[in-house]
């Protein structure tokens, strides 16, 4: 997973850094601003925790009663918010409030979690989303599967280079007739890259090893059938989907990836939409690639179209 590009305090230029994620324009000169409150946070990431958290959507609450477009717990507001824009008041449900504070947050916890060992942007981001605490007990990232998304996708979509564009339908159908040319290919959990099919790793969260099984999982053949199409796309479902612009589905067509979880930090599942409400899929272990109903699964989350940029590894 590439990160240089997302903190630049071990010898970038922080006060440089540019905001090239796409953001409402309303919110652009917020997180700019907001972006290079300390050298460990730029816009980028800034822009990327608040797309993950809210979708930048101000009124959203969570289930877990997390509230605003930086999704913070009331008990954490009320100790880390700020008067961002200082008309007397600390909004949480306020964006020049909000934004300004996750800014900070961010900033603080980098001092609450700096002599912890590993990735010190890993190591903030996992303690934005499961806290201080957590981090430092278990000496980095914490072993939670939602947290260890979270770490990744944000990464992921920060790292997103300027300039891309979506997919032409004629990526999209190289994509689909890839896929289709695996049809058969056992599941292995891990398999799969740029390459083609390869022998995976153990093991999956119901114990299942690939390590001995020549095929892909479901993000390993997305990713390799993007890649002949001249797309690259990170590992995890998660990360492709940080990765991709979502469509609503109404506008979805052939080739757009279909993601399946509650949110964007559990996101399980990715295949490829093929028309006429099918997709083709690696769908789990002691299966093969094939067709399948997009209703075959009950937690459909999104519909996201991946985006071309210079050819580089995520």
């Amino acid at each position: 997973m590439v990160v240089a590009a997302l903190v630049q305090g071990a010898g970038g230029d922080p006060m440089g850094a540019a905001l090239s994620l796409s953001v409402p324009a309303k919110y652009k000169r917020l997180i700019e601003d907001a972006g290079n409150t300390c050298p460990e946070v730029t816009p980028n990431l800034l822009a990327a925790l608040l797309k993950q958290e809210s979708g930048f959507i101000p009124g959203r609450r969570s289930r877990a009663g997390a509230e605003g477009i930086a999704q913070f717990k009331p008990s954490t507001w009320e100790t880390r918010g700020i008067d961002g824009n200082g008309d007397g008041r600390r909004d949480v449900w306020d964006p020049e409030d909000a934004i300004p504070s996750a800014a900070k947050h961010l900033c603080d916890i980098v001092k609450e979690v700096k002599d912890v060992p590993g990735n010190k942007q890993d190591n903030m981001l996992a303690a934005y989303n499961a806290g201080s605490g957590a981090v430092q007990k278990y000496g980095g990232v914490p072993p939670y599967r939602e947290t260890q998304n979270y770490v990744r996708s944000i990464s992921a979509l920060a790292d997103v280079p300027s300039g891309g564009k979506m997919t032409t339908t004629e990526q999209a159908a190289t994509a689909i007739n890839t896929a289709s040319g695996e049809l058969g290919t056992p599941y292995s959990w891990g398999g799969g890259n740029a390459s083609g099919r390869s022998t995976g790793s153990c093991c999956s969260p119901n114990g299942s090893s690939g390590a001995s099984i020549n095929g892909f999982d479901c993000s390993g053949l997305t990713l390799y059938a993007y890649a002949q199409a001249g797309i690259t796309l990170p590992r995890t479902a998660a990360q492709q989907y940080a990765a991709s612009e979502p469509v609503k589905p109404g506008q979805k067509r052939p080739g757009d990836l279909v993601f399946y979880g509650s949110s964007p930090t559990s996101i399980h599942h990715v295949a490829i939409y093929v028309g006429s409400g099918y997709m083709i899929e690696a769908p789990r272990p002691g299966t093969s690639v094939r067709f399948s109903p997009i209703d075959s699964m009950s937690d459909l989350y999104a519909f996201a179209r991946p985006i071309r940029h210079t050819n580089k590894e995520i």
